[in-house]
């Protein structure tokens, strides 16, 4: 903490992960530092030591030394093994976020980010957390490469158009608010898109949630996007149905037309919708029409979390699908 405060372009810490990511740095810096000085200094002193004082000089003969071989390379390698599982440790524990993370959908878009809570709330350029609360973004971008960058919690996660989302996780250890940024060059106003997170106590961030009617949470707004998009007319229950029954399959494994499997994750879903005959499941034609130009980045996630919520019928396995 001496040290944000006395360096104040250091970002303060804030998150779970600051300090043992910062200590990484320090490391790294240190051990920098060391070898520069010590290469360097060894340079001057054998330019200075070992110069040639004559025409008529002639150097001895220098003789290898075991010991002195072995000790240059067995050194870097553990200095080297050091940084890698210290650095693969952090980098695994970065990337998993805890079963318990509360979910936020984030789609960059020049030059916003538009967030929106599982109750349907939504936000422009802030994005509103409890402190204590693990907190799982999942991330798309509707147009170019972004990438989402909170110093003060050492986060940082490129945000891509697809066909996959990016997830980027955090737990604020501190209220207050902190600098949101984009740190990849997206066009002309990229240096504004730039935005805060507000950390507040899990009563206030309660109260903040509800405080403004959403009139539906995701989940609804799905659904009925669902019945909008006449998604129900092929995915029901009829022996004819076009399409596979979608309740409890989010997560599974799908046979596809052809052969080969393929899981039926957040890639899946979107990359069904904008472009459907990509993959087919077996047993159905591709008879379902592309979305693409259609729907919004945002109409998809709330289309996914009502496929998410839909629940496996009675019975176990599905036409389609394995269990």
């Amino acid at each position: 903490m001496i040290l944000q405060s006395q360096l104040p372009l250091f970002p303060e810490q804030a998150s779970s992960i600051a300090r043992q990511v910062d200590y990484l740095y320090f490391f790294l810096v240190g051990i920098s530092a060391i070898l520069s000085v010590g290469i360097f200094s060894t340079v001057f002193y054998f330019a200075l030591r070992y110069r040639r004082k004559s025409e008529d000089e002639i150097p001895k003969p220098i003789h290898g030394s075991t010991l002195l071989e072995i000790t240059w390379s067995v050194t870097p390698l553990v200095v080297t093994m050091i940084l890698f599982v210290w650095g693969a440790a952090l980098y695994y524990r970065m990337t998993n976020a805890p079963p318990n993370a509360m979910q936020i959908n984030v789609v960059g878009k020049q030059w916003m980010w538009k967030i929106q809570h599982p109750t349907g709330r939504r936000e422009i350029n802030e994005l509103h957390v409890p402190v204590g609360q693990p907190v799982k973004l999942n991330m798309i971008s509707e147009d170019v490469i972004h990438s989402f960058y909170i110093p003060a919690f050492r986060v940082k996660q490129d945000v891509l158009p697809g066909p996959e989302y990016s997830s980027v996780w955090f737990e604020a250890t501190r209220t207050g608010a902190y600098h949101l940024f984009c740190t990849e060059y997206c066009g002309t106003k990229h240096s504004g898109m730039i935005g805060k997170v507000v950390v507040m106590e899990p009563a206030d961030f309660e109260q903040w949630l509800s405080g403004v009617p959403t009139g539906e949470t995701m989940e609804q707004a799905g659904e009925r996007l669902f019945v909008q998009y006449n998604c129900n007319t092929c995915h029901n229950t009829s022996s004819g149905a076009r399409g596979p029954l979608l309740d409890g399959l989010f997560g599974s494994t799908v046979k596809l037309t052809g052969g080969g499997t393929a899981v039926m994750n957040e890639g899946y879903v979107r990359e069904s919708i904008l472009r459907p005959a990509v993959k087919i499941v077996a047993g159905y034609r591709p008879v379902m029409p592309t979305f693409q130009g259609q729907i919004s980045e945002e109409a998809i996630l709330q289309l996914m979390a009502y496929i998410k919520s839909l629940k496996a019928p009675e019975g176990g396995a599905r036409k389609g699908g394995e269990k």
